[in-house]
């Protein structure tokens, strides 16, 4: 079938405006927008029969009811509805309602054509729209993960625009003890603050059991800078309530929900991060980052360097520490799920590498060990030998009761590649 016979088809089902006519050969000659398409093709068939050439208004049109006429009309309502939102990023949908598919679909089959021959109604859209918000705004289409996504709804003639969140990422120092990463609810009150009517005890009627975290001590200021409706906290692991975590910091990201800023300073909000925790946490290397940074400092395997200050119930000497310690270095040690958190964790045993163990005796009762080991090695049990469970250990290397009265974490970095890799970041080159 030519041309010539597909438009003499579609025009004898009635008055057909240019872009429904034009669509149905959508996968023809490049460089074409449908609606030239379709006056190419009334041309064409006006020529080959010496009809009197005459273009009906859009509005006429039996197919899209006059929607093809209004691409201008819902660009200008989605740039609206996107104004005061930063966005590099956009994608456009259509609903297309069941009647108007219907229309398309008996039009290509009066044409004689297939019934996915062309371009649905949908497509040329997206396109048009699309087309109109990127050259008004300068952003780009992105078909997997855009920062705002405008809806087209023909049946309804609403548009909705839903935005995508942003990510921060970063790494913490944490240097006071009793602070947990994230917000910790209070569990006798159900994070009520309340119990039986009356303040809750437990927790003085705050609802969580500590008065701040990292969170708490971070995310605020990102969510006002990115101006979101919500800012959660993704954390590399997690240290202990009671350790710090210092030098390298731990890799953190904070994902703002619908924000209304995305290109905000990092530099400055480092500063206002860290003058906000006041000395309770700190951040550095902060960086704008895509989506799927979330799931790398979740997911990455990681090793930790920890400092722990030991205390022994017997005297030892610094050749049985050092006997121990090499005994330990490069090995793999099964450590069953320790007594202090079974309540919340399967009993199960695991199988982690202590990679590297070096200590020195600040005197025969006690001394400082730095451990580096494989993630999810529990260090405490690895110096307790949390009566047994733990093996081997270094108490039991010793044979003397060992017990972590300090710990800290010295870094946490991926086991064989780095956390921070360009493909991660926004505006970052990838080689």
């Amino acid at each position: 079938m030519n041309v010539i016979e597909v438009a003499e088809g579609a025009l004898a089902t009635g008055p057909v405006c240019d872009s429904c006519l034009g669509r149905l050969l959508a996968d023809r000659s490049f460089g074409l927008t449908n609606e030239k398409r379709g006056d190419a093709l009334r041309v064409a068939r006006a020529l080959a029969a010496d009809d009197p050439y005459e273009a009906p208004p859009v509005e006429d049109c039996w197919v899209c009811e006059g929607e093809c006429g209004r691409f201008e009309e819902y660009a200008d309502r989605a740039l609206a509805a996107l104004d005061g939102r930063d966005f590099r990023t956009y994608q456009v949908g259509t609903r297309v309602p069941p009647l108007l598919e219907e229309n398309d679909r008996f039009l290509r089959e009066d044409a004689g054509l297939p019934a996915d021959a062309g371009e649905g109604m949908n497509g040329e859209f997206n396109r048009e729209v699309g087309k109109r918000i990127g050259a008004a705004t300068d952003a780009e289409v992105d078909l997997e993960r855009p920062d705002v996504l405008v809806l087209i709804d023909l049946a309804t003639d609403e548009i909705e625009v839903q935005v995508n969140s942003a990510f921060v990422y970063g790494r913490y120092r944490k240097l006071e003890r009793d602070i947990p990463q994230t917000r910790w609810p209070c569990s006798d009150c159900g994070a009520s603050g309340l119990r039986r009517g009356a303040p809750c005890e437990t927790c003085g009627g705050t609802g969580y059991r500590y008065e701040t975290s990292v969170e708490q001590l971070t995310a605020p200021v990102v969510l006002e800078a990115m101006d979101g409706s919500e800012a959660v906290f993704h954390g590399a692991g997690r240290e202990d309530v009671d350790a710090l975590m210092l030098e390298g910091g731990r890799p953190f990201v904070i994902e703002v929900k619908e924000p209304r800023r995305r290109d905000v300073d990092v530099e400055r909000l480092e500063r206002e991060i860290n003058e906000f925790a006041d000395g309770r946490a700190e951040v550095e290397g902060l960086r704008l980052a895509t989506h799927d940074m979330v799931e790398r400092v979740k997911g990455l395997d990681a090793a930790k360097t920890y400092r722990a200050t030991v205390e022994f119930s017997e005297p030892v000497t610094a050749a049985d520490l050092r006997a121990a310690l090499d005994e330990l270095e490069g090995t793999t040690v099964d450590q069953r799920t320790p007594h202090r958190v079974s309540h919340r964790r399967a009993d199960i045993v695991r199988t982690r590498t202590v990679y590297e163990i070096d200590g020195e005796l600040a005197d025969e009762r006690r001394a400082t060990v730095d451990i580096r080991g494989e993630g999810g090695l529990y260090v405490k049990e690895l110096v307790s030998g949390d009566e047994g469970r733990t093996e081997p250990s270094l108490a039991g290397l010793l044979g003397v009761g060992a017990t972590v009265t300090a710990l800290d974490v010295l870094s946490v970095e991926g086991e064989d590649e780095p956390f921070e890799r360009p493909e991660f970041f926004r505006d970052e080159p990838v080689e």
